[in-house]
C-alpha cells in the first residue's frame, strides 16, 4: 500500500471516528478512501508525516481544489 493511500485511509479513519458518536453506520469505505487519495498526495504532500488531523486541516484549507469526489466525502463525515 503506497503511503499517500496508507494516509489517506487513516485520514478517512480519524473521520470516520469522529462522527461514529452521531452515526455508528458511517465509515470510510475503500471507495471513499481512493476519492481522497490523489488530493492528499497532490495538496498535502509536505505535511503527510505530520498525523491525520493535520491532513485533514490540509484537505479543508484547499476545499476549492480538491476533487468533487473528496469534498463529498467530507461532507458525507461532517467536515
Amino acid at each position: 500500500m503506497s503511503k499517500s493511500l496508507l494516509l489517506t485511509a487513516l485520514v478517512l479513519a480519524t473521520i470516520s471516528t469522529s462522527t461514529l458518536a452521531q452515526n455508528a453506520q458511517r465509515s470510510g469505505t475503500p471507495e471513499e478512501q481512493k476519492a481522497c487519495t490523489k488530493d492528499v498526495s497532490r495538496y498535502c504532500r509536505t505535511m503527510m508525516d505530520q498525523g491525520d488531523l493535520v491532513i485533514l486541516s490540509c484537505l479543508q484549507q484547499n476545499r476549492a481544489k480538491i476533487s468533487a469526489a473528496c469534498d463529498k466525502v467530507l461532507k458525507d463525515h461532517g467536515q
